[in-house]
């Protein structure tokens, strides 16, 4: 005879106690993916996490169970052109496209990739925006146009060809004993604003600079790179720092000044406005320097004891220009090479000359006698009568 069959629940039901469990688990999970991604808890609906579901989802290939909308050719071998019909693969465009007039990544500027066009790296006309002149850089971003001339590549973007950079400047091979940052602001101010300047206390001789804009520092740089004055040759770098940020207790220099300074508010930059940044001209280091901006009837013993009280080389030649007015006279001077020349303009630039007090000019200020490199290749030995 044969077995009884068996009575029992489980031989009954098909399904073990350990899948029923399951079962109802894989429902509940239908029931809350159906309901928005919802559940019941304490009487109220609570979301669940957007963490629990995915971030990212990979898409293989556009066909019709998957497809990127962001990308019409994935899964496609080799891209096909026949005519504008994208043969090799569907025609169908993609619907997340980009904006009209963006395109160029971070570094070319809103999205894709390095190089490629877009709204702010698209050549665009000059305008005249913000002065120019001869394209030298706007004089509000350290440019030493004036104004009417200037493109938006002026005010900082970078030129084509051109590494693209900040506007901090390295400065290496500095004579320690003789450069401080007022020193440093009086030759790098021919060529941009001056922001901050910080020497580095870990490495002597190196200083930082933050300038106006990205040019400013590329003029410097391709004007006073290599140059050598105190016995030392400067090099010129450029930083991958975005700007410099303020030191609340700098060290002191060896001649006790510190070693840090901010000249955002100093009126001896000389592109603050569109009139100052047109009457700047940049030129490369020569032995005869330009004077300004000093004292009517200024004569040469005046000038002279200027350099000898910052203990360099007075210059071997002087010539006064005519005034046209009586309110300030200007020159130049002539060095015997141009190391000379550079000391002289690292010390005498801004230096405060006295104002002589006359019947005309009751003020006690005194005259900041400024200095620049000048195109002019040699000057008479004796001072125009």
């Amino acid at each position: 005879m044969g077995a009884a069959p068996s009575s029992s629940p489980a031989a009954a039901n098909p399904l073990t106690a350990q899948s029923s469990y399951l079962y109802i688990v894989l429902r509940l999970l239908r029931v809350f993916m159906a309901e928005g991604k919802s559940a019941l808890v304490s009487g109220g609906v609570a979301r669940w996490s957007a963490v629990w579901w995915p971030t990212k989802l990979n898409v293989y290939k556009n066909d019709a169970e998957s497809w990127d909308f962001t990308n019409p050719n994935v899964g496609m071998k080799e891209p096909q052109n026949t005519g504008g019909n994208g043969g090799g693969g569907s025609s169908r465009p993609p619907l997340l496209q980009e904006p009209r007039g963006f395109g160029g990544g971070m570094n070319g500027q809103m999205g894709g990739p390095r190089g490629s066009g877009g709204l702010f790296n698209s050549p665009m006309p000059d305008s005249g925006l913000m002065g120019g002149g001869q394209g030298q850089g706007g004089p509000f971003m350290g440019g030493a146009g004036g104004p009417g001339g200037a493109s938006l590549s002026a005010m900082g973007q970078p030129q084509p060809g051109l590494p693209q950079q900040g506007a901090v400047l390295m400065v290496y091979g500095l004579n320690k004993d003789k450069m401080n940052a007022d020193r440093i602001f009086n030759l790098l101010c021919l060529y941009g604003n001056i922001v901050r300047i910080k020497f580095l206390k870990t490495k002597e001789g190196c200083a930082m600079v933050q300038m106006g804009d990205a040019l400013a520092v590329e003029r410097a740089v391709a004007n006073l790179n290599n140059t050598t004055f105190f016995g030392c040759k400067m090099q010129l770098g450029y930083s991958k720092q975005a700007f410099l940020a303020d030191v609340q207790q700098p060290y002191d220099l060896p001649d006790g000044t510190p070693s840090f300074k901010d000249y955002m508010g100093n009126k001896n930059n000389r592109f603050i406005n569109p009139e100052m940044a047109s009457k700047n001209r940049i030129q490369p280091p020569s032995k005869i320097l330009h004077f300004f901006n000093t004292p009517p009837g200024l004569d040469e013993d005046t000038l002279k004891q200027v350099f000898m009280e910052g203990d360099v080389i007075e210059p071997k030649s002087i010539k006064l220009f005519p005034s046209k007015t009586e309110r300030s006279s200007s020159g130049l001077l002539e060095f015997s090479n141009i190391s000379e020349a550079l000391e002289a303009l690292v010390v005498g630039n801004h230096a405060p000359i006295p104002n002589p007090i006359s019947v005309s000019t009751d003020s006690k200020f005194p005259f900041i006698m400024k200095l620049c490199f000048s195109s002019s290749r040699h000057i008479p030995n004796k001072m125009a009568e």
